[in-house]
């Protein structure tokens, strides 16, 4: 295993394949925040060249995190395919790129492959890529789900409708859900974040998304985004959920720091199988993004990129619904700008993919970040072209809870015209037959929340 290597007549040595790791990823301010980013340009091709030379087993043997004090370790190593594993264990991370972005190489081919990789493995060979090829490559891959419907097929991309209150009111909470769904969002899930994260007020706003989910029959998933433990509290006392949602890191340390572990995920899913109230199997929602683990110091002197596929790693043992990369959600301490947001959300959408978790992705920036929403606008395209499964959706772009940008309801829309994509096959009748689109384009109906209050129950909106 060579550490070391000699660049422009200039010699570099790293103490560990951690360094090599850190170090030969993309700039992001969060690594230099850390204090393990390359020094130089140069410094950074050269970790590139000797991580490129590492073999898959080198990988896998080197953790980022001890096996001994860390469970998302132990879930990603005791779960692997050894028969998958073994087949490719003396392949360099180079040979690995190479079959990814090979066209001979088929979606099938990558869905077995990945049972195969530990995290480590997956970000080392993500930190070899240009960005065309992490939108190539994420391309061949889909990874489908199912709860109430099925997300992921090809042809398809979906939306999050996230209808935010600034202070949970009911009522607020239905108009933005209306119109919402009156630009065709919604089909991943009707899923909001709330201010207040007690059990009663998940359960109002739950029952709430139930009765017009009902009403109007709409297919698709319901979800409030409280703490794991507060979501199974509301569904013991009969709330009704049909997926239970939880943030996550890449590590146990950082698990931790969420106020859950493995073991919280294992009881929500078995409560959701005996009182949930969706089809099923794929039940739980987890959402990531690089640099949460440097927040909880809980990174282990790790890069943000390599903790981040270390939470695909953790995800995938769960059978998630949905997955997605917050990305640029934490602020400049961890993504500066643009350029690494974008970056950033092709890594984690690629790794996801190649973890074998269904990825969505939040394009988003805070205000105090040199982004902007032609920024986002520009991840969401990218993000479509290469096949992601989910993205969200707000009033005008703007959450006036959580004080974040992300994507309008409309953008969507123009994303699915644009790409030829559809929404999910149910929603996308549902959407036909309420008038609301018309050959998967949308209709002077579009952006009506009327559509619902005039023939739906009295709603106080």
């Amino acid at each position: 295993m060579r550490l070391k290597t000699i660049l422009s007549g200039e010699y570099f040595s790293f103490g560990s394949i951690k360094e090599v790791l850190a170090k030969a990823n993309e700039q992001k301010s969060g690594d230099t925040l850390a204090g393990i980013a390359a020094r130089t340009d140069l410094e950074r091709v050269a970790a590139k060249e000797v991580l490129s030379a590492l073999l898959v087993s080198d990988l896998r043997e080197n953790p980022s995190v001890a096996y001994e004090h860390d469970e998302v370790t132990r879930l990603n190593q005791d779960t692997l395919d050894l028969f998958v594993y073994n087949g490719i264990r003396n392949w360099s991370i180079s040979e690995l790129r190479e079959y990814i972005l090979s066209y001979t190489t088929t979606e099938e081919d990558l869905a077995a492959l990945s049972k195969g990789l530990t995290a480590e493995v997956v970000a080392a060979v993500a930190k070899l890529m240009g960005n065309i090829d992490l939108i190539y490559a994420a391309n061949k891959i889909r990874v489908t789900a199912t709860c109430n419907t099925t997300i992921g097929l090809r042809g398809t991309l979906a939306t999050r409708l996230q209808p935010n209150h600034s202070t949970d009111n009911v009522e607020g909470i239905t108009a933005s859900l209306f119109e919402g769904l009156s630009y065709g969002c919604g089909d991943a899930m009707l899923g909001l974040n709330p201010v207040n994260d007690t059990v009663e007020g998940l359960s109002n706003i739950l029952k709430r998304f139930n009765e017009v989910k009902n009403e109007f029959q709409i297919p698709t998933q319901i979800c409030v985004l409280g703490h794991i433990k507060t979501q199974i509290e509301a569904v013991k006392r009969g709330a009704p959920c049909d997926i239970i949602f939880q943030s996550i890191a890449g590590s146990e340390k950082g698990n931790r720091a969420f106020g859950f572990s493995a073991d919280t995920v294992r009881i929500a899913m078995e409560l959701l199988r005996q009182k949930g109230t969706a089809a099923g199997p794929n039940v739980m929602y987890f959402e990531t993004g690089q640099g949460s683990e440097l927040s909880s110091d809980a990174h282990f002197g790790t890069d943000q990129m390599t903790m981040e596929a270390r939470c695909y790693a953790f995800a995938r043992e769960f059978h998630p619904f949905m997955v997605n990369t917050v990305v640029g959600f934490i602020g400049p301490e961890y993504l500066y700008d643009s350029k690494q947001v974008i970056r950033a959300g092709l890594e984690d959408h690629f790794m996801g993919k190649l973890s074998g978790v269904p990825m969505g992705c939040d394009c988003c920036y805070t205000n105090h970040m040199m982004a902007d929403q032609n920024d986002i606008e520009n991840l969401a395209m990218l993000l479509g072209s290469c096949g992601v499964n989910y993205i969200l959706g707000v009033p005008a772009g703007d959450d006036v809870m959580l004080n974040y940008q992300t994507n309008a309801y409309h953008d969507a829309a123009a994303i699915r015209e644009i790409l030829g994509l559809r929404p999910i096959t149910e929603f996308d009748q549902w959407l036909e037959k309420n008038g609301i689109t018309e050959n998967g384009k949308l209709t002077v109906r579009a952006g009506d929340p009327t559509i619902f209050t005039k023939r739906g129950r009295s709603y106080g909106c």
